[in-house]
Parts: structure tokens; C-alpha cells; sequence
């Protein structure tokens, strides 16, 4: 049985050569301190390209132009951190469906590196992946190195994520807090959204919920509902919450009844007491739980997801601005089909009817709608036309599933701002998609 090293972080660097391809844990999985000290090996190495999705460190090597020619960061999400650091040149997107992620990437590459956070040892040996299992064992099985961060601040989850000390090559001991990321209050526009997706969620659905203001607005709003079960990419603190109140208890799933089935958990430290050594909570692949073929199996599936822009014929834009990339599709499609394939299952498309942007000419912000006749040019289709159920904004809810084209143009310029209909009917009779008699 192979016995792992315990080096420092140090060690760990100096492992680091020209043209090797590096993949970092996910999210709260993200290897803090060999992100944080990997720029110390940018004078002795060029061309090192390092694959994350959701950073949390706001890491000198791709942040700082100097290293710009030392390391390339490929990212399967952008964050804040990762569009402002764009501009030097050596960061780019790739694109993905994240039950896919893992698998398409390792037929491109092979890592020389694999490094993610970790629990440490039990009394027999395993660790937990403890945050994340989206990609994470997948990439482990093809690493040619492999190194976890062990930290005792990390809770012990349940599911697929235990791996023994003899499959990994270095431990590095750490003592950084877990990440955390705070409960955004839902405002207005939320809560408008929030209930009216709530009012379609049925006592006994399984759910899939992501983060920011309208989810939390759904999670608040379904106070009141019974029987709920959790079938989603992302455990969130608000599920904590419904799990205490006795909302969500998953005894009506169809697949893993009783169970609280995610690929990752990212949110409060009273979220992570919840799910430290917690067996209701079980966070399995990525690759299995965001296949829409297995979501499909969870009657009553309801899927929850947020867009940029929307066109009139329903193509979403949820990732990028023009060609601008703004985050990832993450498993938007992932869990917008499988909900539709699930029996009675559902999927939801929400946004605010308008966004305040920045006029190049004038460099003064002004209300635009993100109900257009066309996407912005270059725009990431996330979900295609094909693809779209249930619409929804501060204005109102539309079901466009079987839909022609002519009636998703009326029915979703009836939920885009007043102020934009009118503007909206024209330019879809440009379009072709109504006509002045109907």
C-alpha cells in the first residue's frame, strides 16, 4: 500500500514545470494554498496552465499581467475575479455542461497535477473530498500527481467522496477557514419571482435551487410546502433552513428517497455543521447527478435557473454578454432537461424584466430590457429554444413548452416591462415572428 508524502506548500510548487496542465478542486474545494503560492514558481516556468471552476482565492498568478507568460488559467465558470483579470490575455473559457465537465476535459488533457482540499485522515485511512465531487475523483483517477490539502475546518460528508491515503501522493497540512458564502436577501423583483415559482411547486416536487436572490426568494417562499425532496447541483443554506422546518424530508422521491442528493455544497458555516458526518446529505458526482437521464428519474424534478437574456424565440443567454464571458452554464441545461424528462417534472427560466447598463457613447446608465428580439452578437446560447418550459418575471410567469414562435414572441413580450412592449411587437414584426394582424 503506498504511503502519501506530508510536504509543504513549498514542495508542492516546486513540483511545477513548463507546459504542465494542472486542475484544481471546485468552489469550497479549491486548493487555497497552492493557489494562493503558485506564482512563486512564475519566474522558472512558462506556459502552465491551470483548470478551476468557481474560484475562491484571488490568485497573483493569473490575476497579476506579469506572470501573464508563465501561467494560462482555462476556467470551467468565470467569477468577478476571473472577467476582471481577462484583459491580459491568458485566461479563457471552456465551455461546458457540467455533468460533462470532467469527462471532455481529461479527452483533451491529461493533468501532471491534481491538487484539492480535503479532511483529514480518519483512523482508517480516509479522507473526504468533503465540499465537492463534481469532476474531482474523475480527475484523480487520470492525474499523474496527486495532492490534497488536509484541514480539520472542513466538514466530513457523505456520499462518494471518501478516499483512501493510498491513492494520493503529498498531503499538505493547512489551517485556512472553509469558504463560506453569505445569504444574498431577496428584494422585490425576488420576491415576485419567488412566488410565483412557488405557487407551481407542488407538496412532494424535488427540487433544484441555485444561489443569489431569486432562489433564496423560491426557498423562503416554499415555507409552506410539505414533503419536499432535493435533487440539485448545488446544497445550499437555504435547504438547511426547509431541512429544519420539516419542509424537505424527501420521503416522496422516487430516486434516493430520504436522501439530499447534490455534487457539491458551497454556503454558511451553520450549512456546513449540518452537513459535517451527516448521511442524509450525500454528495455523489457530478457526472451522475447532473445527467439529465438520472435527474429523469426523480418524479415531480423541478429545476430552478436564472438568465441574462432571453430572445423571443426563447434562446437564453446565461453566460455571457455579447462575447463578453460572464459566468458558465454550469448545469443549467444539465438540470432544465432532466426536469423535463422526469415525469410531472418542470423547469423554470427566470430574470428581471431589465437590467441598468452603461452607454458606451454617453458613459451614463440606462434601463434596457433583457426581453430582446435578438441576442447581443456573439451571445453563449446556455439553453437553446428547444429546451425552455416555464419563463418567469417581476411581470409574470409564461409556459412556452410546445410553443410555435409566433405565440412565445406574444407570450413573452406580455411579461417583459411595459415601457419595452410596444418597442418589442415591432421589432418582432421586423423579424418576421407576428404580424400586424395577429
Amino acid at each position: 500500500m503506498k504511503t502519501p508524502k506530508t510536504v509543504k506548500i513549498e514542495e508542492i510548487i516546486a513540483l511545477v514545470k513548463s507546459n504542465d496542465q494542472i486542475i484544481v478542486g471546485m468552489a469550497g474545494n479549491e486548493p487555497q494554498a497552492f493557489m494562493a503560492n503558485l506564482h512563486h514558481a512564475g519566474d522558472r516556468v512558462k506556459a502552465v496552465t491551470v483548470t478551476n471552476c468557481l474560484p475562491i482565492t484571488n490568485a497573483d498568478f493569473f490575476i497579476e499581467e506579469k506572470w501573464r507568460h508563465s501561467f494560462f488559467l482555462d476556467s470551467w465558470f468565470h467569477t468577478n475575479v476571473i472577467r476582471k483579470a481577462s484583459q491580459h490575455g491568458n485566461i479563457a473559457f471552456v465551455p461546458n455542461c457540467l455533468h460533462y465537465a470532467g469527462k471532455k476535459r481529461l479527452d483533451h488533457i491529461t493533468p501532471d497535477l491534481f491538487v484539492t482540499a480535503a479532511t483529514p485522515p480518519d483512523k482508517h485511512g480516509f479522507m473526504s473530498l468533503s465540499l465537492s465531487n463534481v469532476y474531482e475523483k474523475e480527475v484523480m483517477k487520470q492525474a499523474k500527481v496527486v495532492v490534497f490539502e488536509i484541514n480539520p475546518n472542513f466538514p466530513r460528508t457523505h456520499g462518494d467522496m471518501e478516499v483512501h491515503v493510498s491513492d494520493v501522493d503529498y498531503l499538505v497540512e493547512v489551517d485556512y477557514p472553509a469558504p463560506t458564502l453569505p445569504n444574498i436577501e431577496p428584494n422585490e423583483k425576488d420576491i415576485k419571482i419567488g412566488n410565483l415559482i412557488a405557487n407551481q411547486i407542488h407538496d412532494g416536487d424535488t427540487i433544484q435551487l441555485g444561489i443569489g436572490g431569486i432562489p433564496n426568494a423560491v426557498a423562503k417562499a416554499l415555507i409552506h410546502k410539505k414533503d419536499l425532496g432535493i435533487h440539485t447541483e448545488m446544497f445550499t443554506s437555504n435547504m438547511v433552513t426547509l431541512i429544519k422546518a420539516g419542509v424537505i424530508n424527501g420521503k416522496k422521491k422516487t430516486l434516493h428517497p430520504g436522501k439530499h442528493v447534490c455534487c457539491f455544497a458551497l454556503g454558511t458555516q451553520e450549512m456546513y455543521d449540518f452537513i459535517d458526518d451527516n448521511p442524509s446529505v450525500m454528495i455523489l458526482p457530478g457526472s451522475y447527478v447532473n445527467d439529465p437521464a438520472v435527474m429523469a428519474h426523480n418524479d415531480n424534478q423541478v429545476s430552478i435557473n436564472s438568465t441574462l437574456e432571453i430572445d423571443l424565440t426563447g434562446q437564453c443567454a446565461s453566460e455571457s454578454i455579447g462575447t463578453q464571458q460572464f459566468s458558465g452554464t454550469g448545469g443549467q441545461s444539465d438540470t432544465a432537461i432532466g426536469a423535463q424528462n422526469a415525469k410531472n417534472g418542470r423547469s423554470f427560466m427566470a430574470l428581471y424584466s431589465t437590467a441598468m447598463v452603461r452607454n458606451p457613447e454617453t458613459g451614463e446608465k440606462e434601463e434596457v430590457s433583457k426581453i430582446v428580439s435578438t441576442l447581443k452578437p456573439g451571445a453563449a446560447v446556455s439553453l437553446s429554444r428547444n429546451d425552455v418550459d416555464y419563463v418567469v418575471t417581476e411581470y409574470g410567469m409564461v409556459w412556452l413548452r410546445g410553443t410555435n414562435i409566433r405565440e412565445r414572441a406574444k407570450l413573452l413580450i406580455s411579461i417583459a416591462h411595459p415601457k419595452f412592449r410596444d418597442a418589442l411587437r415591432q421589432e418582432a414584426i421586423e423579424a418576421g415572428y407576428l404580424h400586424e394582424l395577429f
